[in-house]
Order: C-alpha cells, then sequence, then structure tokens
C-alpha cells in the first residue's frame, strides 16, 4: 500500500508552534540561563542534521552545502565538517561575504577548514552532485529575497538534486509562510529548537517538503519563557477527546443538524453537507432546499430528512426541531436565499456558516458568538473588504481580524487551514491534508462534519478544530489510492471508521 506523503511530515512533531523572535529568545534562555554554550548548539543542531541526512539519503556520497553569512551557515559548516569525517566528498559554497562570518558561525567554518574542507564562493551548482544542504538564511529573513541572492535560489531550484533545509526553507518567511519572491524547495527541512508556524500555511506547504524536528537536548524548563504563538492540530490527537458512545443512546442524544442551501442548479452541496454531518454521528439531519430537490435528495439518501422550503413560515418550523444550523452550501444569492439566511440569523441556534452566507453576510455584517464561519481565501478577501494578497501575506493576521470584526470562530481556509476562536486558545493550524483537495464540494463536506460536532455536544471552537482536523484525516487516508480525481464524496466514505477510533482503522 502506498505511504501517505502528508503522514511522513508530521508524525512525532511538536503541537507547539512559535515566531521566529521567539525561538530566538528559547536559544537565548538555553546560552544564557542554562549554559549551554551557542557553538554547542550550533554542534548538535548540524549532527542533528547530518544524521537525518545519513537515514533519509543513505547512498548519497557526494554533498554540496550552501552557507549564508550567519548562524544557519554556521549550522552548514557543521554538517559539512561532520560528511568529511564520514569520508564523504563534501563542497561548501558560500553566499555572501565570507569575511562577514562571526561568532559561532566563524567558529564552525573555522573547524570546517581544519578538517580538511574547501571553501568556494558560489557561482552556481556543480553538474552532479547527490544532495543540496541548504543553510543560507534561516529563520532570519524578513524582506524579499532579490539580486543575486535571487538568482541562486532560482539556481538551487533548477538543480535537480533533491535538497535538505536546516531550520527552514531559505526565502520562506518564518511566521507567516509566505516565500518572499522566490524559496528553496526543499525535499525535507529539519527544524531545530522550536517548530515555527510558518512552516505549515501559506506557500510553506510546497516548499518544506517532509518535516523533522530536533530540540537539541535543551532542558524542557526553557519554554516555560514564552508562550506559544500556535498550535499545530491533527487528528490522532484530537480524536482523543471523543468519548464511546452510552449503550442506552438513541438519536435524541446525539443532535439534530439542519442544513439550509442547495438552490436550483447546486443540490449537491447541501446533499454533501448533510451526508457529512450524518457519518460525523448526527442523530439527525434535515435538509431545508428548494421544493423542486427535496424529493430527489430524499431518494439518493434515505436517512435524510428533506423538506422543500419555500418560505420563512416553513424553514422556523424546521429550526424549532434543530440543534444546528449549517447553512451555505448551494445557497446561492438569491431573493429564497436572503430569506433562508434572515430566517437562521433570528434563530437562537448556533450556526455553521460556509460559501454564500458568507457572501449574503459581507452585504450586512454582524457580529455574534455562536457560530462558525469557514470562509477560503477568496470569502476572506469580501469578509474583510481587502485584496487576495493581504489575505495571502498573511494568513494569521487574516483570520485574527474575521474573528475580531465577526465575533465567534473562525476556520480560514487553504494549505494549512486556520482555527482562531475569541483568543481563547493560540491560533491552530491543521498540519493535515493534501492537494487532492482542491476540488468542488470538499468545503460542504466540512461544513456538515463541524455541525455534526457541534450538534453531538462540543463547543464550538473544539468542533471546528476536530472538524477541520478530521476532513484533512478523511483527505489523507483517500489519498492513498491517489490525490488527482479524488472526490469530496470520497471523504465521507472514510469519515465512519475515522470517528470511531476504538476500532483502531484510524492507526492502520
Amino acid at each position: 500500500m502506498t505511504t501517505n506523503i502528508n503522514k511522513l511530515k508530521t508524525d512525532k512533531l511538536p503541537h507547539a508552534l512559535y515566531r521566529a523572535e521567539q525561538v530566538r529568545a528559547l536559544d537565548r534562555t538555553a546560552i544564557e540561563q542554562f549554559g549551554i554554550p551557542g557553538i554547542t548548539l550550533m554542534e548538535r543542531a548540524g549532527a542533528a542534521a547530518f544524521r537525518f541526512l545519513q537515514s533519509r539519503w543513505s547512498e548519497a556520497r557526494d554533498i554540496t552545502v550552501l552557507c549564508g553569512i550567519g548562524n544557519n551557515g554556521g549550522d552548514g559548516y557543521v554538517v559539512g565538517r561532520l560528511a568529511l569525517e564520514q569520508g564523504l566528498t563534501v563542497r561548501v559554497l558560500q553566499l555572501g561575504d565570507g569575511s562577514r562570518l562571526k561568532g559561532d558561525a566563524l567558529t564552525s567554518a573555522e573547524a570546517y577548514t581544519a578538517a580538511g574542507g574547501q571553501v568556494h564562493a558560489f557561482q552556481g551548482m556543480p553538474q552532479k552532485t547527490d544532495l543540496v544542504v541548504d543553510a543560507i538564511f534561516g529563520t532570519g529573513l524578513e524582506r524579499e529575497v532579490t539580486g543575486i541572492w535571487r538568482e541562486a535560489l532560482e539556481t538551487v531550484n533548477s538543480h535537480p538534486t533533491p535538497v535538505l533545509a536546516l531550520d527552514i526553507p531559505s526565502g520562506i518567511h518564518s511566521d507567516t509562510g509566505m516565500a518572499l519572491g522566490v524559496a528553496v524547495r526543499a525535499a525535507a527541512t529539519m527544524s531545530f529548537i522550536g517548530l515555527k508556524q510558518g512552516l505549515f500555511t501559506g506557500d510553506a506547504p510546497d516548499y518544506c517538503g517532509a518535516i523533522s524536528f530536533d530540540a537539541l537536548d535543551v532542558p524542557a524548563a526553557i519554554y516555560a519563557s514564552q508562550i506559544l504563538s500556535a498550535r499545530r492540530l491533527d487528528w490522532a490527537k484530537l480524536k482523543n477527546q471523543l468519548q464511546i458512545r452510552s449503550r442506552i443512546a438513541h438519536k435524541g442524544h446525539c443532535g439534530h443538524v439542519l442544513v439550509i442551501g442547495g438552490n436550483h442548479g447546486y443540490s449537491g452541496a447541501a446533499r454533501l453537507a448533510a451526508e457529512a454531518a450524518a457519518r460525523s454521528g448526527a442523530g439527525l439531519v434535515s435538509v431545508a432546499t428548494r421544493e423542486s430537490h427535496a424529493a430527489f435528495l430524499a431518494m439518493t439518501r434515505p436517512e435524510l430528512m428533506c423538506r422543500g422550503v419555500e418560505s420563512e413560515t416553513a424553514l422556523k418550523a424546521l429550526i424549532e426541531r434543530a440543534s444546528v444550523i449549517a447553512i451555505g452550501p448551494g445557497l446561492g444569492r438569491s431573493n429564497w436565499s436572503q430569506r433562508m439566511l434572515s430566517a437562521a440569523l433570528d434563530s437562537n441556534l448556533p450556526l455553521v456558516m460556509d460559501a454564500d452566507a458568507l457572501n449574503l453576510l459581507c452585504d450586512n455584517p454582524i457580529k455574534r458568538d455562536d457560530w462558525v464561519l469557514t470562509p477560503h481565501p477568496g470569502e476572506a478577501t469580501r469578509l474583510l473588504g481587502v485584496p487576495l494578497d493581504e489575505i495571502r501575506h498573511d494568513r494569521f493576521q487574516a483570520v485574527q481580524r474575521i474573528q475580531q470584526k465577526f465575533g465567534g470562530v473562525c476556520v480560514l481556509k487553504g494549505a494549512g487551514t486556520l482555527i482562531d476562536g475569541a483568543g481563547q486558545r493560540p491560533v491552530g493550524i491543521c498540519s493535515g491534508g493534501n492537494p487532492g483537495m482542491a476540488s468542488g464540494g470538499m468545503g460542504d463536506v466540512l461544513t456538515g462534519i463541524i455541525a455534526a460536532l457541534v450538534a453531538q455536544g462540543q463547543d464550538l471552537e473544539t468542533a471546528a478544530e476536530m472538524g477541520v482536523t478530521l476532513h484533512a484525516e478523511a483527505a489523507d487516508v483517500a489519498a492513498i489510492r491517489g490525490e488527482r480525481g479524488m472526490l469530496a464524496g470520497d471523504l465521507i466514505a472514510e469519515i465512519r471508521a475515522l470517528i470511531n477510533p476504538e476500532l483502531g482503522y484510524a492507526d492502520d
């Protein structure tokens, strides 16, 4: 069976995430308060990277190390020296003025040359090498990569040899995950001391490859000096919050989800959300849709209670029986859509808002605490009234601004989906999922999952976190048969087993 590539990236990684300045502060704490010399930490980083290199590319005999002029370059020099000591062919290519090396980085460079290593100014990549080690920028980069530096990174990317990035691929912003003009595309990234929040969202998932981590044997006490800036979320951890059902449970104990949507031509979206809610454990699922769709939807999945609803009065009768409302999948922006949303907003039920429910909300913005908003970046631009590039530039800021403006919980979808809920917890980042999810209907399935978890008693933020990670895990299981061609309905087929972890399926 094909191994899921996303599992390789996140298994056994810490869940605590930090900004770059916080990791530098952790480094200083280790040095100043715990007496660990900086050169010792650099040696440990280089040794950890070299061990990883040996395990992943055991056949590599010719290694090219690209070193910058900061501490990241110093880590690279340690890797080069250790490779020399193991009898490998090593070339270190220096980017930037090598005379500017100082402190621990200079000490490491001198140790490399004392071991017989040679340093050459970067003038291009060798025609043939087995592995490239990226030790150019590290976490300190704040501005766009230009000039000869940009040319160097583009040259690395055009070379067919795999790249191991130290700490973070050069060119990726450690806090936002954005590529600053250009960035190294690594096959793997080895991060140190604390995981950087930018590794898991923005552009970073396309550049980092398999992510590994080493704490460099620093005392656990150093982490008490920093409040984590974000949390990595995965289903492997969150599934533990599920309780085995009481042996006397009945459908009334498991909540009633009302899905509102499926305007003319869009019945499939409401169907996907409703079936996802049912497979996620909701005791009852009703669908309020256009009159012309109700009978057809009931035939395709008879467990769903499908009602043709053309008036607010008819919808209110359904609302009275529900535990939570999921509104937006296939809703459209017609007069009917506006009436349905108005009735939902008038209720006192928790809401999961998606798709055109969000687009309609842009026209008449309100703030409330009892909803989950699930925008993709395009919907986020409309909610905030800013260009798409502004959302992309800093997804953390965007999700927090939406939450502050509209209240409740915001789920900003995309690679590295973010969840923010009024600052009660640091922003959550889903590290699961894969490019196969880039197809229609995926958001509808997520809406149904989150609504079902709310119906079963989870608070809104927990339901959002569990829903996003369950959705991603289902996609990763489905991707075992290939990412290209994956359909939203393929996830529904996996949800039932995953949401029953006592069966052991999720750990296969």
